[in-house]
C-alpha cells in the first residue's frame, strides 16, 4: 500500500495564475506559505517559512483564480508530483508541486467557507509534461 498526500493550511504568497492547455483545459498555479514558529536554544522566538507550489485544474482552477488573492488563507489537499524539463542552458531542472484534489477558501470575508473539489484529470485530458509553464 502507498500514500502520496499533502494537507496544507497556508496563506497565498502570490496571485493565482490561470493558463490553458492547448486543448483548452484551465490550469491555475499559485504559491502558498506556511510559517512555523519555535523557540531556539538561545531562547529567542524564531519563524521559518516553507513554500509550496500548488496546481489546480478545470473548474477548481477557475474558482481559485476568481476567489484567491495574495494573503488569502486556504486549505489544500492533494498529491506531490515532481516534474522535470531541460532548461535553456541545457541543464535538467526539477520542480515539486502539490496537485490539488480539494481546496477550501478559509477567508471569512464573504461570511462563509467555500469548498471546491477537483474534477480528476484523466489520462488523455492533458499531458502535464507538455504544458508551456
Amino acid at each position: 500500500m502507498y500514500l502520496n498526500r499533502q494537507e496544507i493550511i497556508a496563506n497565498c504568497g502570490s496571485e493565482p495564475e490561470l493558463r490553458y492547455t492547448p486543448t483548452g483545459i484551465p490550469i491555475c498555479n499559485f504559491r502558498v506559505a506556511v510559517n512555523n514558529s519555535y523557540t531556539g536554544k538561545d531562547g529567542e522566538r524564531k519563524t521559518e517559512t516553507e513554500w509550496f507550489s500548488i496546481v489546480t485544474y478545470k473548474r477548481m482552477a477557475e474558482s481559485c483564480n476568481q476567489y484567491l488573492h495574495k494573503g488569502s488563507k486556504v486549505y489544500v489537499e492533494g498529491k506531490t508530483k515532481t516534474r522535470s524539463w531541460e532548461g535553456p542552458d541545457g541543464q535538467k531542472k526539477y520542480r515539486t508541486e502539490v496537485h490539488a484534489r480539494q481546496v477550501i477558501f478559509l477567508d471569512k470575508r464573504s461570511g462563509e467557507q467555500r469548498e471546491v473539489v477537483d474534477e480528476e484529470i484523466k489520462d488523455g485530458d492533458a499531458d502535464i509534461d507538455d504544458l508551456p509553464f
